[in-house]
């Protein structure tokens, strides 16, 4: 049976102690600007995929996703000893590297929100001053004792 509270707690471990050991433990300047993310892993507990992002050296810099991604899959196999090491389970996880392509998504997103908040913005503008083409107010509203009495009354009339 999978137990999926374990293999959270399992990922969140394993997070943790690969951010930690690219921070203090791997000596690689290509990895200075990598954050990881995510970890999931599977059922079986046997295969761990870590997502991480990598930023640029500046704000503006575009970053180097290469030369990360390279410098993750040279210290996989340090990382996984480290994993196994402090995870203390009877078989360590393989770590598979991935981009995580969420903040890039959730940016256009939010682009694409505020696009259509502006085109709601200009309607709502627009119709302000704007009146109905016909009568004030055409449907007939509960209690409106007047209409109501008038069909009631145009109705038993037809029965006759």
């Amino acid at each position: 049976m999978v137990d999926h509270a374990r293999a959270a707690r399992m990922a969140k471990r394993i997070q943790t102690i690969v951010a930690t050991a690219i921070e203090r433990e791997i000596k690689d300047p290509r990895l200075e600007f990598v954050t990881i993310t995510d970890t999931r892993l599977t059922g079986d507990l046997h295969d761990a995929t870590v997502f991480y992002t990598v930023r640029g050296r500046t704000v503006d810099a575009e970053p180097d996703l290469a030369s990360a991604e390279d410098a993750l899959t040279k210290a996989r196999g340090r990382l996984r000893k480290i994993v196994g090491d402090q995870l203390s389970v009877r078989f360590t996880p393989t770590l598979t590297f991935s981009l995580d392509t969420v903040p890039e998504a959730s940016a256009h997103f939010e682009e694409i929100l505020a696009q259509a908040r502006a085109k709601d913005e200009q309607l709502r503008a627009q119709a302000s001053g704007a009146t109905p083409a016909g009568d004030a107010d055409p449907y007939r509203k509960p209690g409106d004792e007047h209409t109501e009495h008038a069909e009631h009354t145009e109705h038993t009339a037809e029965e006759r």
